[in-house]
């Protein structure tokens, strides 16, 4: 398949002419206009400073129902005991430069340039990128960030400086999403660490066909807050 190069024109190739590898296209810019539009058709950016901006499309796709959310005994344990406290959008700017600086075994540097980082914050702003924080007292133990579109969540990245931070984080916004009838939670490529979690592959037709459906409900913009206890991964 030919990797397709964007121009100034707002649109995208047709997500299911990625490469085998879920390369689609090259080039364009990181308005937020094509950021949604990006996301909305499967299509997220991906690349590193100092090179084109690259978008991509994987197939099969590795998501996660909120029902489905699997949390191991030993987690339960932990979020029965409440070590963090655990906050929706209070420190958007902070989780993300956090997610930026943590080193990575498998990654040499971050691909959260700067303008990656400028144009998650402008979205935020707008009311369509949230992050999770953990708090140890006053400290930032952890957390991540996603994008909101209709009933999907689209995870982009988080981190942990303390023990079980972002796993709690991600298993009580699941949680939350639940409640909140989201569809699916987008996890892009398969990690083990999500697979745990309970997320599967989804062919790529089958994915488009949930986004497609999910994208045209209304959108929950603005500030998210918690509006359940997460006692365990059972939500009960």
């Amino acid at each position: 398949m030919p990797v397709f190069q964007l121009t100034d024109e707002l649109r995208f190739p047709d997500p299911a002419l990625a490469e085998e590898g879920g390369l689609l296209a090259i080039g364009g810019d990181l308005q937020p206009s094509r950021l949604v539009l990006a996301y909305s058709r499967g299509i997220f950016p991906w690349y590193s400073e100092g090179r084109p901006i690259l978008w991509w499309c994987p197939s099969p796709r590795l998501v996660l129902r909120p029902s489905e959310l699997e949390v191991n005994r030993t987690l339960r344990k932990i979020l029965r005991r409440g070590p963090y406290r655990l906050t929706m959008d209070q420190a958007f700017e902070q989780v993300i430069d956090a997610c930026a600086s943590m080193p990575r075994a498998d990654q040499d540097g971050t691909w959260i340039t700067n303008e990656m980082r400028a144009a998650y914050v402008e979205l935020h702003h707008r009311g369509l990128a949230h992050s999770v924080e953990a708090w140890a007292d006053d400290e930032l133990a952890g957390g991540l960030y996603g994008l909101s579109l209709g009933g999907m969540f689209f995870g982009e990245s988080m981190f942990t400086r303390q023990p079980n931070a972002s796993k709690i984080a991600f298993a009580s916004l699941v949680r939350q999403l639940e409640q909140w009838s989201f569809d699916l939670v987008d996890c892009q490529v398969v990690t083990e660490h999500m697979v745990r979690f309970g997320a599967r592959e989804l062919e790529l037709q089958d994915f488009l066909d949930v986004l497609h459906r999910s994208v045209r409900r209304p959108t929950r913009r603005g500030e998210w807050a918690f509006e359940l206890q997460v006692v365990d991964g059972s939500g009960a």
